[in-house]
């Protein structure tokens, strides 16, 4: 199967070069290939190659710099993944596309449903959603199997993300203070990869399984949490203390509530919530490894 991929240096797309099965011939393309501030580059991109299935797995994911920077958010985040879904549908290609928990509005403590209401605080989230509009009009259109994948909390051991952001202050700190009112389930990039995998596999034989799904890390935890599991598994010695989000101001805000509900990922697909927790015990010990090598 050919498989094209947007996204070359990100964690989720990394992670898809290293799981990739052995029956995919697969291309992925960076930014020197397919800028995403070109919505034509990237549809001229997925013309020429003609694969079987894209994923979308580029983003501009400055949460807080898109504050200041909406027309380039809107580009990356939503012009550019509608004219991929128009290309796509257009060649009868599967089109897989990353999405997040920021299309919410964060409230409520139940893991928001595919169907909830979505009300984006910032620049981000809205740039987000209008991407998710744009794929679902585009493939309407066009027929196009398809598959929306809101995802969470991404971590992994390349890429900046919380994780290495924890180990590398932990370095240097006996104490940070971490927000404990926002509740999530960090996600694994490999998980996210797989998930990906499964859902290519299954939607280029069965196009009637198109549609918005959810996928992300069990157990729901906060912030302070996740950050405490890291300084567990890394053996630092460092205290955690709780704050509220309005002790640590942002140009953005973040929704309290990013939970998913997973619940139609794991009927449609087969595809389960994956433990975080077991993700951090692969990837600390290798991100400390990487450390002390000289």
């Amino acid at each position: 199967m050919k498989v094209l991929v947007f996204g070359r240096t990100g964690q989720v797309a990394r992670a898809l070069a290293t799981r990739a099965p052995a029956d995919w011939d697969m291309t992925t393309l960076g930014r020197d290939q397919a800028d995403l501030t070109d919505p034509a580059a990237c549809a001229a991109a997925i013309a020429a190659q003609r694969p079987d299935v894209v994923i979308n797995a580029a983003a501009y994911t400055g949460v807080d710099a898109a504050e200041s920077d909406a027309a380039t958010a809107l580009r990356v985040n939503a012009d550019s993944p509608g004219a991929m879904a128009r290309a796509c549908a257009d060649i009868g290609a599967v089109f897989l596309h990353i999405s997040t928990d920021y299309v919410f509005d964060g409230a409520g403590d139940a893991p928001h449903r595919t169907d909830a209401p979505t009300g984006p605080l910032g620049v981000y989230g809205r740039s987000k959603l209008a991407g998710e509009d744009a794929v679902r009009a585009a493939m309407k259109a066009g027929g196009g199997p398809h598959a929306i994948l809101r995802t969470a909390w991404v971590f992994s051991d390349t890429g900046a993300n919380f994780v290495r952001t924890m180990l590398r202050l932990g370095r240097t700190r006996d104490s940070l203070r971490v927000v404990a009112d926002q509740w999530g389930g960090p996600t694994p990039a490999s998980a996210i990869a797989d998930a990906l995998i499964a859902m290519a596999d299954a939607l280029h034989d069965r196009p009637e399984l198109s549609g918005t799904y959810h996928f992300s890390g069990a157990p729901h935890v906060t912030w302070a949490t996740f950050a405490r599991a890291i300084f567990d598994v890394a053996g630092m010695a460092v205290q955690v203390h709780d704050i509220p989000s309005a002790e640590y101001p942002t140009p953005a805000r973040r929704p309290a509530n990013s939970r998913l509900d997973c619940t139609p990922t794991k009927a449609a697909f087969g595809i389960a919530e994956p433990d975080w927790r077991a993700a951090l015990n692969d990837i600390i010990p290798a991100l400390l490894a990487q450390e002390a090598t000289p």
